[in-house]
């Protein structure tokens, strides 16, 4: 079987673009997805996403992560398949799209594309100072001193596979910020179970925490991860974080034929 593909990356979050309006792709097949995205034996991403046919809207938005399952909503993964189908003319400049959490819209420049997350109606104290949300995906969210010398990987799997966010799992996250209001954070992510270069719902996650508690006044937010700098932007109305916006760079990287 010969599946033609698209490789794009957002801030360094990287997956594999399937075309699959035909539905030639057999997506519950879970070790081919998980071959066509490790690193060393297949193309080499954090995970794979199908573009479909939608009865009502632009399209549909189907993602898995890099373990071959089908997942909950990946913010960077939404703005590559924004890019993804712009390039293939599906869309214009402005689209409604569906996925696993529900519609989005996203709007798309040469630059950089926004897409429009969930509101989000909780922000939940947890011990030791953390915080939980959900942004499409559950996020955990520590505040640290020097996020560039935490041992993210072995307190991401500590806390991923913890009684605290047992049966499904969570995403983590830990971030830094500074007097001046410099955010840099990092995220172990699920599905990959190792840290990523960028998460955007994790950023998404970060940011409206941080507003939560007072350490951000701004309504746009400005994020470094790993792979580049995003923007999250939104209003607070009646204690619920509305028009909340992920914005950032979604590059093709390269495309070819997986046999």
């Amino acid at each position: 079987m010969k599946i033609p593909f698209c490789k794009y990356q957002g801030t360094g979050n990287d997956f594999v673009m399937i075309d699959n309006r035909t539905e030639f792709f057999p997506k519950y097949n879970r070790q081919l997805i998980e071959k066509m995205c490790h690193r060393r034996f297949g193309i080499g991403a954090d995970g794979l996403i199908l573009l479909e046919n939608d009865p009502e809207y632009d399209f549909k938005m189907v993602y898995f992560n890099s373990d071959g399952n089908e997942s909950t909503m990946c913010g960077n993964g939404g703005r590559c398949i924004v890019r993804f189908a712009h390039d293939l003319g599906v869309i214009s400049e402005q689209t409604i799209f569906n996925a696993v959490d529900g519609l989005h819209k996203a709007t798309v420049t040469p630059e950089t594309i926004s897409l429009q997350m969930i509101d989000v109606h909780e922000i939940k104290a947890q011990p030791e100072d953390c915080w939980f949300t959900n942004t499409g995906s559950p996020h955990h969210v520590k505040i640290v001193d020097n996020v560039q010398n935490f041992p993210i990987f072995d307190y991401g799997k500590q806390v991923r596979y913890s009684d605290l966010y047992a049966p499904g799992g969570t995403n983590v996250n830990v971030v830094s910020i500074d007097e001046n209001q410099n955010i840099s954070l990092r995220t172990y992510e699920r599905g990959v179970e190792d840290e990523t270069l960028s998460c955007g719902t994790g950023t998404t996650a970060v940011a409206l925490i941080l507003h939560h508690l007072g350490k951000v006044t701004d309504n746009k937010v400005k994020l470094e991860v790993l792979g580049g700098t995003l923007w999250v932007s939104f209003q607070l109305e009646n204690r619920v974080y509305k028009n909340v916006y992920l914005e950032g760079a979604a590059t093709k990287v390269f495309e070819g034929v997986f046999k």
